[in-house]
């Protein structure tokens, strides 16, 4: 058998396959990206089991799982591991600590024939080696932030750099009050996860320079992680411009066009529209007490107009309430938060000029 592992490094720069033998309320809490979980125990069998250790002791505890997980229930569950072992012979096991759980799906993948090696120090001890790298590259490398106004394309800059971090896939979440997708996001722990196997991913190739887009602590409802907030409020800046027009038509493709079409590969036509049509009225609501009455009720009509003509398949309309809330919201917000950051800013250019000078910033600090 291949021995058990505490090369965290090597299972995550190589996406080596994981089996992941917790409960689903503990998978569910947290994970590890491709993960598949298969528990030992179900959520209702760990509550037992774990209401009987602290009652009786473990080895109590232990007796009382054999009993629960047993017959049929034990015979389903050991099929399942070893279908996945078979399927992923350069794959690992594990549970929250690397403990008894793992330990005991080992001792019954070995009786039905497969030898299957384990994480050393579980889930806790990848989380705690996770944590730690994106702590390190907090300290150690070099960041450079992507600002500008509202639609200027900052997201299409990063998709062409090799050495950005994109903390809104991450998120799965655009960022701003329209930003929500028509998927959900990730729990916190996981945005944590994704970030950290990314970075260790890029420094391993090489790179100590990172480029990462302006935003807030908050990208939706996951939270950046405090070290790297904390630099990205010192970092410097370069500047992304764009026409008034192109942004209006970037905004439209991306939160209009895309999203619709998100929602209606989810949930078919007619309710995939509905649910788009909600999320963008809800998205309109959430600024409703900072636009203020009479500018909310404007844009509010506005929109309606342009969802009732966007089902025939027309989308001219989305323009006059995104143009609307550009100039009158989001525009005079960006350029006031711009002021405050111009000792920061040490470039500023359209889309070409800004990935040329932040491509050449790279190869010049390698």
């Amino acid at each position: 058998m291949r021995d058990n592992t505490a090369d965290y490094r090597d299972i995550f720069l190589n996406d080596l396959p994981m089996m992941d033998a917790r409960a689903p309320v503990e998978f569910s809490k947290g994970a590890l990206p491709g993960v598949l979980n298969l528990p030992l125990m179900d959520d209702n069998e760990r509550q037992r089991v774990g209401t009987c250790y602290k009652q009786h002791g473990q080895d109590a505890a232990i007796a009382l799982g054999h009993q629960l997980v047993s017959g049929q229930v034990k015979a389903e569950r050991v099929a399942a591991w070893a279908a996945f072992a078979k399927a992923n012979p350069h794959g690992y096991l594990y549970c929250f600590r690397g403990g008894l759980r793992s330990q005991i799906t080992q001792q019954w993948l070995a009786e039905a024939g497969i030898d299957y090696p384990r994480v050393i120090g579980g889930y806790k001890a990848m989380r705690t080696f996770l944590l730690e790298t994106t702590q390190q590259a907090v300290a150690e490398c070099d960041f450079v932030i992507l600002g500008g106004l509202t639609g200027a394309g900052k997201t299409d800059v990063l998709v062409q750099l090799s050495n950005s971090l994109d903390l809104e896939g991450h998120a799965n979440h655009r960022g701003s009050s329209f930003g929500k997708r028509a998927s959900g996001q990730p729990a916190q722990i996981d945005f944590e996860n994704r970030l950290a196997i990314d970075l260790l991913k890029q420094r391993a190739r090489g790179n100590e320079q990172f480029v990462l887009e302006d935003e807030g602590r908050m990208v939706g409802s996951c939270t950046v992680p405090l070290a790297l907030y904390q630099g990205m409020q010192q970092y410097p800046l370069v500047w992304l411009e764009d026409a008034f027009e192109d942004r209006v038509e970037r905004i439209l493709r991306d939160y209009v066009v895309n999203l619709c079409a998100e929602f209606i590969a989810l949930h078919g036509e007619d309710e995939g529209f509905r649910l788009y049509a909600e999320r963008l009225l809800q998205s309109l609501s959430n600024i409703q007490k900072r636009l203020g009455g009479e500018r909310y009720q404007r844009l509010l009509a506005i929109m309606q107009a342009a969802l009732d003509e966007q089902r025939s398949g027309a989308v001219a309309l989305h323009r006059d309430w995104i143009a609307g809330l550009l100039r009158e919201y989001y525009d005079p917000m960006y350029a006031y938060q711009r002021e405050s950051k111009a000792a920061r800013i040490e470039f500023a250019g359209d889309q070409a000029a800004v990935i040329a000078y932040l491509t050449e910033r790279k190869a010049s600090r390698q």
